[in-house]
């Protein structure tokens, strides 16, 4: 939601960054490894008990990863990339999971179901982006929800500070997840049975 709606507020810092690395040569592939090594540190950091490193890095890669987006639509978007894209970000999410699960063996069980929620979504947004004649600014159909990247980083956010409340703030995440995976669902029917 986040993503969609409050984009343009910090896009031109965005787009300030991402011309800045074009000017200095670098590709946005070469940003989405840069944002992808950052981020999986963070699960590491969560693990070593670092909650605030981890936070930080996690956000830097979070930044990194739009840059590079917005990089590769101003120069030259290639398909590799958005795969490398997608599957970098994915890992981030996974590590950051099991650092909190390898910190907190109490909280394993409702990571799990957030693990499983976050798979189902992502599973009904990469099938309907893959068959969906429409586009958007990115290459492939965008599904909005209630859950965006910018919701995720900050639950996941919540969830390394918080840590006493780990269980309670992973079932919050596990339920927006749902709520999005339902939406992104109806949002399929709709412009797919068309």
């Amino acid at each position: 939601m986040l993503d969609t709606h409050a984009r343009k507020y910090v896009q031109p810092t965005i787009e300030k960054v991402a011309r800045t690395f074009l000017k200095v040569g670098w590709s946005a592939n070469h940003v989405t490894w840069g944002a992808f090594f950052i981020g999986v540190s963070s699960g590491v950091f969560v693990y070593i008990q670092q909650p605030f490193i981890a936070v930080l890095v996690l956000w830097i890669s979070g930044f990194l990863d739009a840059v590079d987006g917005t990089m590769a639509r101003l120069s030259k978007p290639s398909l590799w990339g958005t795969v490398l894209d997608i599957t970098f970000d994915r890992i981030v999410e996974i590590n950051v999971i099991l650092g909190l699960a390898f910190a907190f063996p109490a909280a394993q069980g409702a990571l799990l179901l957030l693990s499983v929620s976050i798979i189902l979504s992502m599973t009904i947004f990469l099938t309907v982006g893959a068959v969906s004649e429409k586009k958007g600014m990115k290459t492939f159909y965008y599904q909005a929800g209630l859950a965006e990247r910018t919701e995720g980083f900050i639950l996941f956010s919540l969830m390394i500070l918080l840590n006493n409340y780990l269980i309670g703030v992973t079932l919050l995440f596990f339920v927006i997840e749902l709520v999005t995976a339902i939406q992104r669902l109806m949002e399929a029917r709709r412009i797919l049975s068309k």
